[in-house]
């Protein structure tokens, strides 16, 4: 301070007013009306006054760092209130969604479920597609789904012997069918002739899901076998990594023809190729089952989506695809 002049100088640093409503809504809370936002440091600006005259008398409060104070603490009160009410909401949000694996002849057909489901529950239904024995490994590992869809019954059983499963979660949801598919551009023409397709001389690969890991596969192999084609033309094999990879094989021209499954086969974008369904006494059924993941975070939820599923609408949707009910098969359904 410079005592041979009236002008001083306080190291403050002037930003702009708040809102005047703001202001008065902590006035009638009892704190003292600032002139404006002060904070310490930065550039020195000249404030005068008159000697022996202090500026109370214009900005209305003596103390403006204190008032400062108060009303700094006064906001960080106010953010602390927005986001303990903000914390739950999210959670709340993030318990709306469901993490799903599923076998990939399920998609088309879950996918249309799932529309639908999220349209009347509001919950997000997040679809991963893949191989079934895949998503096995994957959940022994501590994969964070809540539900698992698989293209059999043997995969949950497991899941559910190594203690992994929410207990009276499973339950089977689709029988799968097998059939033999080719392009509609393609001279091979399986509603007529059947097996005798792959004997065809344009024939060089036949497309079916990997049977190591995809049901779909095993049991294309097995109706191969049973039909007595399998040794004329194993070395014709090829293998998709899933149902639904083997099914592109063939739609691109990678491969003449495969055995897809029927729920493919009778999607929008298969539907103009021709097919022939496979007998069903040639393979196992595939009885196709489901279950909730003990690790779940979500378990109500995700017993309100399978309860949907086996609801007639969802089943009809199945059938739709080419799926049969698990009754059909006339036996008791495994648990």
């Amino acid at each position: 301070m410079d005592h041979g002049s009236s002008t001083f100088r306080i190291p403050l640093r002037l930003t702009p007013r708040p809102d005047l409503s703001v202001v008065n809504w902590f006035c009638r809370a009892g704190f003292p009306k600032p002139a404006s936002f002060l904070d310490y440091g930065g550039s020195a600006p000249l404030l005068r006054r008159k000697p022996g005259r202090s500026n109370s008398h214009r900005t209305g409060t003596s103390d403006n760092p204190r008032c400062l104070f108060f009303l700094a603490r006064a906001l960080c009160a106010l953010c602390a209130l927005c986001v303990s009410v903000a914390i739950p909401h999210f959670a709340s949000a993030q318990q709306r969604q469901l993490n799903i694996a599923a076998a990939s002849d399920l998609k088309f057909a879950l996918t249309d479920l799932a529309a639908a489901y999220e349209k009347q529950s509001g919950v997000h239904l997040s679809l991963t597609f893949g191989s079934s024995g895949n998503f096995f490994a994957q959940i022994q590992n501590g994969a964070p789904f809540d539900l698992f869809f698989s293209a059999d019954s043997d995969y949950p059983r497991k899941l559910n012997e190594a203690g992994l499963v929410l207990p009276n979660s499973a339950d089977s949801y689709a029988v799968g069918k097998l059939v033999l598919w080719s392009p509609a551009n393609s001279k091979l023409n399986p509603e007529k002739s059947g097996w005798q397709s792959l004997l065809d001389p344009s024939v060089q690969k036949i497309a079916i899901a990997n049977p190591d890991h995809a049901p779909y596969g095993r049991a294309a192999l097995e109706a191969l076998k049973k039909s007595g084609f399998y040794e004329k033309i194993k070395s014709r094999l090829v293998f998709g990594e899933n149902i639904s990879q083997a099914a592109q094989f063939v739609q691109s021209g990678n491969a003449e023809i495969g055995i897809l499954a029927a729920s493919i086969a009778s999607s929008p974008s298969f539907a103009a190729g021709r097919s022939w369904k496979i007998p069903q006494d040639q393979y196992a059924p595939l009885l196709q089952s489901f279950v909730v993941l003990k690790t779940s975070a979500n378990k109500s939820a995700a017993l309100a989506f399978v309860a949907f599923v086996k609801s007639p609408a969802a089943q009809a949707v199945l059938e739709k695809y080419g799926f049969a009910k698990p009754e059909s098969l006339g036996h008791p359904i495994p648990r």
